[in-house]
C-alpha cells in the first residue's frame, strides 16, 4: 500500500555560510501543497525566481551539485536534497537568502533537525513512486576509479555503498541501510563531508571552500605536512592554534562520527541526488566508488531510460477510440498505398510541420511472416523504417496544401538502428518529428517503440513531387 504524501507543518530556519561560496546564507522550509514536488527560491532576487529540484537543471556536478534555470543558480544542494529525502518529505518550498545553502557542521544534520522542531505532516494523496522493473545500470570502468550504479527491482528503498580511494590515509569502506524510517536520522544524517589534504589547495585555486572549515569538513591527511601548508592550512580554515595530522589520520584529530563516516557521507551525497529524479524510488541501489558527476549521470539514465518509458507506455496504452486524429479512411485518402503495403493503421496526433504519433498493429496475419523466418516470426527490419517513413509521409504531407495531388518520394535513410525484434501481437507506435523542411525536401527522426520500449529509430529524408 502507498504511503502518503509528506511536507512540513510549518516554516523552519536555518543559518550559516555556503561551504564553496562563503556567503552568508539562511534557509527556510515552507509548507507546500499536494504534487507541488521540491521547489528552490532564490528570495534575494527580482521576481523570487525557482529552480525544481529535478535532474533536468543540475548544471555542475564537480564538488557538488549546482542547480541552474534562466542564469539563475544555486550550489550544493545535495545535503539538503539528502534530508529531504531521507525524511521522505515530497512538497515543500526550500527559500534561500543567497545562493547556496549553508554548510552547517558538513552534513545533512542541521536540516533534519530544523524540520524535526517544527514536525512533519501527511497529506492527503497517495506517493507517486518510481518503481524499478527491470536493472539500470551506469559505469565509468574506463576511469581508474572503476565507478558502477545499479538499481534493482526491490519493494522499498535500500541502499549499499562502497569506496576506495587506493589510499591508505582511507582505504576501502562500505555501508548498507535498508530503512529511511530506521536508519537515516542517526546513522546517515549527522555523517559529514570531507576532502583529502592533497585537494585542498586546488579547491582553494578554483574559488571553492570558501567556507570550508574543520568544524565543517574532514580533511584526511593523504600526505605529510610542510611548513608553507601549515601556515596556508591555519589562514584558510581559521585556526589559531596547531595544524598537525592526528593519530586517525585525520588533521588535528578531529573524531570521527562513524568509522565509516566518509562512506556514509558518500551514501549521503548519493540519496541526495536521486532526490532529483522528482519522485521517490522504489529500488535497492548498489554504488562503488561513486560521486556527484557519476550520480548525476546514473539519474539521468533513470530519466532516460525508464520514466520516459512509462509515460510513453502511459500514453501508447490510452484508447484509440477516443483518441485520435486520422482513421484508416482519413489515411487512403492521402496516402497511395494498399494492401498489403499500407503500413500505418492510425494517427493518434499530429502538429502540423513539427510531429507525428501513429501505429501500426502487427499480427501473425502480416504477410510477410509466412516467409520471414518460419517457425519463428519477427517482423522485417525494413519494414519497421517503412512503417515509420509512412508515418513521417502523413507529416509532410500535411503540411502542404492539395495532399491528395502529392506524392512523397524518399531520398536517403541514415543512422538506423534496431534494438529489440517485434513479434506478432506487438503494436508499434511511431513518434516522427520534423528536423529540417526547405523547398519541397525534408529531414524527419523517427523513433518506434514497443510498449515503451524503443526498438528501432532513423533520420529520413524525403521530397514531395506532384502525383
Amino acid at each position: 500500500m502507498n504511503r502518503l504524501q509528506r511536507t512540513v507543518k510549518a516554516p523552519t530556519s536555518y543559518e550559516g555560510i555556503g561551504l564553496h561560496t562563503g556567503n552568508p546564507t539562511k534557509i527556510t522550509f515552507l509548507p507546500a501543497p499536494i504534487n507541488y514536488g521540491i521547489k528552490f527560491i532564490r528570495k534575494d532576487l527580482p521576481g523570487r525566481p525557482q529552480i525544481p529540484a529535478l535532474i533536468d537543471y543540475v548544471s555542475d556536478s564537480r564538488r557538488g551539485t549546482t542547480l541552474t534555470l534562466d542564469g539563475v543558480q544555486v550550489h550544493t544542494v545535495e545535503h539538503v536534497l539528502a534530508a529531504l529525502a531521507g525524511l521522505q518529505i515530497d512538497n515543500v518550498e526550500v527559500e534561500l537568502s543567497s545562493n547556496e545553502p549553508p554548510v552547517g557542521d558538513g552534513s545533512a544534520k542541521p536540516f533534519v533537525d530544523a524540520i524535526l522542531q517544527v514536525g512533519i505532516e501527511e497529506q492527503d494523496s497517495p506517493k507517486d513512486y518510481l518503481v524499478i522493473e527491470s536493472p539500470i545500470f551506469y559505469s565509468e570502468l574506463k576511469e581508474k576509479e572503476g565507478v558502477e550504479l545499479v538499481a534493482i527491482p526491490s519493494a522499498d528503498f535500500s541502499l549499499t555503498l562502497m569506496i576506495d580511494y587506493k589510499n591508505p590515509a582511507l582505504g576501502a569502506q562500505y555501508t548498507a541501510f535498508f530503512s529511511l524510517e530506521d536508519d537515516f536520522i542517526k546513522g546517515y544524517a549527522p555523517a559529514r563531508t570531507f576532502c583529502f589534504l592533497h585537494e585542498v589547495e586546488e579547491l582553494k585555486k578554483q574559488g571553492l571552500i570558501k567556507g570550508g572549515s574543520l568544524e565543517n569538513a574532514i580533511v584526511i591527511c593523504d600526505e605529510p605536512l610542510r611548513g608553507k601548508e601549515l601556515s596556508e592550512l591555519r589562514e584558510l580554515f581559521g585556526l589559531k592554534g596547531e595544524v598537525f595530522i592526528g593519530k586517525n589520520g585525520i588533521l588535528n584529530d578531529i573524531p570521527l562520527r562513524f568509522p565509516n563516516e566518509p562512506c556514509r557521507h558518500k551514501a549521503l551525497d548519493l540519496l541526495g541526488d536521486l532526490c532529483l529524479l522528482g519522485r521517490p524510488l522504489k529500488a535497492h541501489v548498489l554504488a562503488a566508488r561513486s560521486g556527484h558527476r557519476a550520480n548525476v549521470a546514473f539519474v539521468k539514465r533513470i530519466r532516460e531510460k525508464y520514466i520516459e518509458r512509462v509515460e510513453r507506455r502511459s500514453a501508447s496504452k490510452q484508447s484509440p477510440s477516443t483518441s485520435y486524429s486520422m482513421d484508416i479512411n482519413a489515411i487512403h485518402s492521402i496516402m497511395p498505398h494498399r494492401y498489403p503495403f499500407l503500413l500505418v493503421d492510425r494517427v493518434l496526433s499530429l502538429e502540423e510541420g513539427k510531429k507525428v504519433v501513429a501505429i501500426k498493429n502487427v499480427t501473425i496475419n502480416e504477410p510477410f511472416f509466412n516467409g520471414h523466418f518460419p517457425g519463428h516470426p519477427i517482423m522485417p527490419g525494413v519494414l519497421i523504417v517503412e512503417a515509420m517513413a509512412q508515418a513521417g509521409g502523413l507529416l509532410l504531407l500535411n503540411s502542404v496544401e492539395h495532399p491528395e495531388k502529392k506524392l512523397l518520394y524518399f531520398m536517403g535513410i541514415d543512422k538506423v538502428r534496431f534494438r529489440k525484434p517485434v513479434l506478432p501481437g506487438d503494436q508499434l507506435r511511431f513518434e516522427v518529428e520534423m528536423l529540417q523542411f526547405r523547398r519541397g525536401t525534408c529531414k524527419m527522426a523517427g523513433r518506434a517503440y514497443v510498449e515503451g520500449d524503443l526498438v528501432t529509430q532513423a533520420e529520413l529524408m524525403a521530397t514531395i513531387v506532384e502525383r
